[in-house]
């Protein structure tokens, strides 16, 4: 990949792109050259109001600056609505080339306290919404053999974080998603992959504190656009971003234990053995964790 990456002639749908990391987003890929969808319904924090003035100031703030850009007020959680934001695109530019998922909301309780209201509603922007936007943009990506998608994830996906039991199961099941969509992708030039951000938003800046300030959304979008350019072909994988660092996370497994008569006993008796393991297996695929169990099969002369 070169220095400068441009998106010239290319449309960028963003979702909640009005505020945060959003609209860092879009500024930056519209500094380069693409032409943005800035979708938003200017929902709060709680998903319980909306304002169509975020996107229409960023679509005009934009323009200003001698970019291009359209303004969206569609839902992303249904399958009709996130056809619409999509449709958009083609409407008014012809195109659709790269889709950044970013529409997110919080609403943290302690599990006990968490409902069916709290748990859909989160589950309907992050991962619903990343699903059905996606989904919507998919066939024309495959049309053009060329696509781009970013999933917006979280370190509560992978890590947990206490009183967001529905925020982190949908921000790791965007993990699983990212995984399996880069596999489907592969032959029609679609990469798909996922950012962990650590930054500074309205969803966050009550719980940073003092280093808030150096967790500017300002630090998440070049991880954003490097993954979005054509020249990227790395897919299916998941990065943190955070105040100007940048790593790579995967999925690793201990060596583990076998027995080929396995009893619960021998897995009590060895509990603290694999918490102990220090030994790693990066498996990257499902023939790759198929491939160790067979190997162990056939050490034992049981395949």
């Amino acid at each position: 990949m070169g220095d400068n990456l441009g998106f010239d002639g290319q449309v960028v749908v963003i979702t909640g792109a009005g505020r945060g990391l959003g609209r860092e987003h879009a500024l930056a890929f519209a500094e380069r050259g693409a032409s943005i969808v800035v979708n938003d319904i200017g929902i709060s924090l709680t998903g319980d109001s909306t304002s169509q003035s975020p996107a229409d100031e960023l679509v005009k703030e934009i323009q200003a600056a001698g970019g291009t850009a359209v303004a969206d007020f569609n839902d992303v959680s249904t399958p009709e609505s996130a056809a619409r934001i999509v449709n958009s695109a083609l409407e008014h530019f012809g195109q659709i080339d790269v889709v950044v998922n970013n529409a997110g909301i919080l609403i943290d309780k302690s599990f006990p306290n968490m409902d069916q209201a709290s748990l859909s509603k989160v589950f309907d922007v992050h991962l619903n919404g990343s699903f059905w936007v996606t989904h919507a943009a998919w066939k024309h990506f495959k049309e053009q053999n060329f696509g781009r998608v970013i999933m917006t994830t979280s370190v509560a996906g992978y890590l947990g974080n206490f009183g967001q039991s529905n925020y982190g199961s949908a921000k790791a099941a965007l993990i699983g998603l990212t995984k399996t969509l880069a596999i489907e992708g592969k032959r029609y030039g679609i990469t798909v992959n996922a950012v962990a951000p650590g930054a500074r938003t309205r969803m966050t800046e009550h719980l940073l504190g003092e280093i808030g300030d150096r967790l500017g959304p300002e630090f998440i979008s070049p991880v954003v656009v490097a993954l979005a350019h054509r020249d990227c072909q790395v897919s299916g994988e998941v990065f943190l971003a955070a105040g100007g660092r940048v790593a790579r996370v995967y999925i690793s497994q201990g060596k583990g234990i076998f027995q080929s008569d396995l009893t619960a006993e021998f897995v009590s008796e060895h509990l603290d053995d694999m918490l102990m393991d220090k030994e790693r297996l990066e498996i990257e695929t499902v023939a790759e964790e198929m491939q160790v169990l067979v190997d162990l099969l056939k050490g034992q002369n049981l395949s």
